[in-house]
């Protein structure tokens, strides 16, 4: 594929749940309340459950992977958690990525990511680079 600077990417979207939070901290070994227990985590003043931010990270990371046609192809990626993603009971919340080129350096691309759910960008300063 042929990029350009400016070129915006496909959106994709992920689905997340409470069972996917589950089955996210037992691979993780992250069981914090927050992420599992809708009276903890309100008990704490969040919302409602929120999900863990790396599970966050890791789905724009595939997103990302998706992008470069391989992740060992990618060669950074970074971000910052800005908002968390709250995912209610029995409910699947859509957290939708995106990305636009915004350089490209011999045999780099750069690209500033979209991170949202719930039209609330959840990750800032979200970038990563890719060989082509």
């Amino acid at each position: 594929m042929i990029y350009e600077v400016g070129q915006e990417l496909p959106q994709k979207s992920f689905l997340i749940n409470r069972a996917k939070l589950l089955a996210y901290a037992n691979a993780s070994g992250d069981q914090n309340p927050i992420h599992q227990d809708e009276e903890f985590a309100k008990s704490v003043g969040l919302e409602n459950v929120i999900a863990h931010g790396m599970f966050t990270m890791a789905l724009t990371g595939r997103y990302v992977s998706d992008v470069a046609r391989g992740s060992e192809k990618v060669r950074s990626f970074s971000a910052r958690f800005t908002k968390p993603v709250v995912v209610p009971a029995e409910v699947e919340v859509e957290l939708i990525v995106s990305g636009k080129v915004s350089a490209i350096e011999e045999n780099l691309v750069k690209i500033d990511l979209s991170v949202s759910c719930n039209d609330t960008k959840v990750l800032g300063m979200a970038k990563a680079t890719f060989v082509v």
